[in-house]
């Protein structure tokens, strides 16, 4: 049996009024922080007589769940090994088992394999994320046009040369 902090779970959100004095709190702490003094987090209990400090990692995982709740969203905490199968690198990326496999063939995903097994690890899974879509969004930005010409011709032929450009940095 999976012990409860290795398990996924949801959280909904909870009425607003009760997040409020944690967000007021978030709010002050941030505008505050400069880099006069590094910040120390601390978790306090009622029947605790010395308060637990918290690293600055959890920390911001905790400001993120609270400014998503804040905005009405659920939060799913997953845990994830830092080591993945094939198949879990794949549900991450939401692309199928056999594209990681392709990427790790190409070496865009280091990997290693055990027995007849590949293992990948979370960050360079993770990184690889953050670099396609950093790709993505340079792709984007390279194909998008002025759309003020009135003449489709036109629009139509600058789209034409954008896609080419962008097919052309693939290849290269």
């Amino acid at each position: 049996m999976m012990s409860e902090a290795l398990m996924q779970r949801t959280y909904l959100p909870e009425p607003t009024g009760e997040l409020t004095p944690v967000v007021s709190f978030l709010a002050a702490h941030e505008s505050r922080r400069g880099d006069r003094i590094r910040p120390r987090y601390l978790l306090v209990g009622e029947d605790e007589h010395e308060p637990v400090a918290v690293p600055e990692s959890v920390h911001r995982v905790l400001a993120q769940v609270v400014a998503a709740l804040c905005e009405g969203k659920a939060v799913t905490v997953a845990p994830q090994s830092m080591t993945l199968t094939t198949e879990q690198a794949a549900d991450l990326l939401g692309v199928s088992r056999p594209t990681v496999v392709r990427l790790i063939g190409a070496n865009e995903i280091p990997s290693e394999r055990i027995g007849s097994r590949r293992r990948v690890l979370l960050t360079d899974v993770l990184a690889y994320r953050d670099e396609r879509r950093k790709r993505q969004y340079e792709a984007l930005a390279a194909s998008s046009i002025e759309l003020d010409e009135d003449d489709a011709d036109a629009v139509r032929d600058r789209l034409c040369e954008v896609r080419k450009e962008v097919a052309r940095r693939r290849r290269g």
